[in-house]
């Protein structure tokens, strides 16, 4: 897809905050560090859109990318990483809870996964939960690029193996630094978004 048009929408906590105007949404998850932003702003073709911190656990939000105002990409809050009190991070384990379980416009969920190492504890409980919960996923391999190509098939079957994919969601390799994948993954929403 040619993006034409990408900007940060609306930023939420609670639903009452979200879009009115049911578009279509993509919800993106993943670890605090597996490169969220990065795989937005590639995306997206804009190059400081999500900003890119040194320090994961930034996003603390729900965030509303809106694109060529056909669809939402959603950043949600990453998990595993962040450096912060447990009732912070219960309070967005609720946020995060109630916009995937209850949102209606919400299509799919891409679920990012560090391609370099196999699926922490908290990548297979979240792919189980969503399972669980009957949404779409789109899984997407970032950083593809840190691994010589030749590899890339064995580190993908361990992500398989691991999360016990279910053989209805793609598994897709990815790179924000290449653009390697780009294409896969935008043809996967596109196809999710009928």
């Amino acid at each position: 897809m040619k993006v034409t048009q990408a900007d940060l929408l609306h930023v939420a906590v609670r639903p009452d905050q979200y879009p009115t105007n049911r578009l279509p949404e993509l919800a993106l998850a993943g670890r605090s560090n597996v490169g969220k932003s990065s795989f937005i702003n590639k995306m997206l073709n804009r190059k400081g859109l999500a900003r890119i911190s040194g320090r994961p656990g930034k996003t603390q939000t729900l965030n509303f990318y809106g694109v060529n105002e056909r669809l939402y990409f959603v950043d949600v809050p990453g998990y595993g990483y962040a450096k912060v009190s447990k009732s912070e991070r219960a309070k967005w384990g609720t946020m995060i809870e109630q916009y995937l379980a209850e949102r209606e416009m919400l299509k799919a969920v891409l679920l990012l996964i560090d391609m370099r190492h196999p699926p922490t504890a908290d990548d297979k409980l979240m792919y189980q939960w969503l399972k669980q919960i009957e949404i779409p996923v789109i899984l997407v391999a970032t950083k593809a690029d840190k691994i010589p190509k030749g590899k890339w098939q064995k580190h993908l079957a361990t992500i398989k193996r691991d999360l016990q994919k279910d053989e209805n969601d793609e598994l897709l390799h990815f790179s924000s630094e290449t653009g390697v994948g780009k294409e896969d993954v935008w043809k996967a929403i596109l196809q999710r978004m009928v």
